[in-house]
C-alpha cells in the first residue's frame, strides 16, 4: 500500500475535489471521525462538512498549510472490503497523530482500483500545528505496519521511490504537459495492449485521448498521434500535444513495436487472459443486470472496462483493462461471451444504453468494435478507431496540420513543426449501506 500525504490552504477545493466525484458516482463518503452528521437521510454537503474544520481554522495561528489530504493506495491486486478500508484508514491517521482530528474518508473508484482519500486538519483545537516532522518516513513505517495486519501485497522500494500509482489528469490545477507526460510514458513503455484502441482505453481512465493523425503537407505525407486532456464527459480540454513531445515511446512506431512484443508475450501467457475472462464473468453472475455493480465488482478485483456507446445508445465496444497485470483486451479477444452485443443486452436501459435494435439503428460505419486481429489494419497502420469523446474529425485533421507538418528527415511526423503562416451506481452517503 502507498500512501500519499499532500498540505494546502484551501479547504473547500480538497472537498470539491472529492464532491465532484461523488456527484459523479465515482466516489462515496465511507465514514467521518468528529464529523457533523448531516440531519436525517440529507446526503454530505462541502458547506456541512466545512463546519466540521470551522473552529480549528479559525484557532490556527500561523500554519500556512493546514489543510491535510491523503490518498491511501493498495495493491490492485488486493481485494479490500468496506470494513477493511475503514479500519485501515482509522489506523493509519491514529498512527500518524491524527486519530483525534476531525476527517472524513471518501472511496474512489473512479481509475480501475478502489483507493480511499481522507480530509483532514493540520492543527488542534487551540491551533498549534501538528507535526510533520518525517511525515514520509512514518508513512512508509505504519503502510507496512498495516500491510501485515490487513495481509495486504507490500509495496516495492520501486514503488514508493516513484510514488502514488498514476492519477487522473486535471485541467483545471496546470502544467497539462507534465501531467500528461506522467501518464502517457508509464503506459506506453509498461503496459501491454493490442490496438490503438486498447491503448486509447487505458488513457481514458486518466482524462487522456489520443488520435492518429495522416494526410499530406507540402506535398509530404505525414503520419503520427496527438495526445489531449479531456473533461470528465470526454471531451477534449486544452490544446493537443504531438507525441514527440512526450518522447519516442509515445509515437507511432514505438508503439507499433510494444504492439508486436505484447502479442508475442501473451502467447506464452495464455494464462493471464484465462484469469481475466474468469474474474469478468464472475462480476457477470454477481451483478446479473446492474451495470453498476457489474463495474464495482470488476474494481473490487483490479479491473476498469471502458464502454462506447454511440449517440443511440448502443454498447459497440468494451475493452477490459487488468491493473494488476497491466494487461489490456478487447472484450471479443476474450471471447464472444465478453463482446459488447452481450453488454448491450445485458445492460440495455442503464445510462442510457437502449435495448437491441433492428437494422434501423445499426452501428456507425466509423464506430466499429476492435476485435484486436491486427493492431493497424488495412496497409498495416489503419487502426479502424473512433475516438470515445465527442468529436469533429473535420476540425481535428485541420488542426493536425499544425501539429504535424514534416520536416525534411521527418518520416512518422513527430517532429518539431515549422512555423506556419499567420492565419470539459449508486449514491451512497456514510457508514451504512
Amino acid at each position: 500500500m502507498i500512501a500519499k500525504i499532500s498540505h494546502g490552504g484551501s479547504l473547500y477545493g480538497v472537498l470539491a475535489y472529492n464532491q465532484i466525484k461523488v456527484d459523479e458516482l465515482h466516489a462515496d463518503v465511507l465514514f467521518g471521525n468528529r464529523i457533523i452528521e448531516p440531519p436525517g437521510d440529507s446526503p454530505y454537503t462541502i458547506e456541512h462538512i466545512s463546519r466540521s474544520f470551522g473552529d480549528y481554522l479559525t484557532a490556527n495561528r500561523k500554519t500556512e498549510k493546514p489543510i491535510l489530504h491523503i490518498s491511501l493506495n493498495p495493491d490492485p491486486k488486493d481485494c479490500v472490503t468496506e470494513e477493511q478500508f475503514i479500519k485501515l484508514a482509522e489506523q493509519y491517521m491514529q498512527r500518524m497523530g491524527f486519530g483525534d482530528q476531525p476527517y472524513i474518508v471518501y472511496r474512489h473508484n473512479d481509475i480501475g482500483r478502489e483507493h480511499v482519500h481522507i480530509v483532514s486538519v493540520r492543527v488542534d483545537e487551540t491551533g498549534r500545528a501538528i507535526s510533520d516532522s518525517y511525515e514520509h518516513e512514518r508513512s512508509m513505517k505504519v503502510c507496512r505496519e498495516l500491510e501485515q495486519q490487513f495481509d495486504l501485497t507490500p509495496a516495492t522500494k520501486k514503488e514508493w521511490k516513484e510514488g502514488l500509482p498514476l492519477s487522473p489528469v486535471d485541467y483545471d490545477s496546470g502544467n497539462l504537459k507534465g501531467q500528461l507526460a506522467g501518464v502517457i510514458r508509464p503506459i506506453a513503455r509498461e503496459w501491454r495492449f493490442g490496438t490503438l484502441g486498447e491503448y486509447r482505453a487505458v488513457l481514458s481512465l486518466y482524462g487522456i485521448t489520443v488520435d492518429e493523425v495522416k494526410g499530406e503537407y507540402g506535398r509530404r505525407e505525414y503520419h503520427g498521434l496527438s495526445y489531449s486532456a479531456t473533461d470528465k464527459d470526454g471531451n477534449k480540454v486544452g490544446k493537443p500535444f504531438k507525441s514527440s513531445v512526450f518522447g519516442k515511446e509515445a509515437g507511432i512506431a514505438a508503439l507499433e513495436k510494444r504492439m508486436q512484443t505484447a502479442a508475442a508475450w501473451m502467447k506464452s501467457h495464455k494464462d493471464i487472459a484465462t484469469d481475466t475472462a474468469a474474474r469478468i464473468a464472475s462480476a457477470m453472475q454477481t451483478a446479473g443486470r446492474d451495470r453498476a455493480l457489474f463495474e464495482r465488482e470488476l474494481m473490487r478485483q483490479g479491473i476498469g472496462v471502458v464502454f462506447r456507446t454511440n449517440d443511440a445508445g448502443r454498447i459497440y465496444g468494451a475493452t477490459f483493462i487488468d491493473h494488476a497485470d497491466k494487461t489490456v483486451f478487447n472484450g471479443s479477444r476474450l471471447g464472444k461471451e465478453f463482446s459488447a452485443n452481450v453488454f448491450n443486452d445485458l445492460f440495455a436501459g442503464q445510462d442510457g444504453i437502449h435495448p437491441p435494435q433492428t437494422s434501423e439503428v445499426e452501428r456507425p460505419a466509423q464506430q466499429q468494435e476492435h476485435t484486436g486481429a491486427s493492431p493497424w489494419n488495412g496497409n498495416g497502420h489503419d487502426t479502424g478507431y473512433q475516438p470515445d469523446h465527442k468529436d469533429n474529425t473535420a476540425q481535428n485533421v485541420a488542426d493536425a496540420f499544425s501539429l504535424f507538418a514534416p520536416v525534411q528527415g521527418g518520416a512518422s511526423g513527430d517532429q518539431p513543426a515549422p512555423q506556419q503562416r499567420k492565419k470539459k451506481k449508486r449514491r451512497r452517503y456514510g457508514r451504512q449501506q
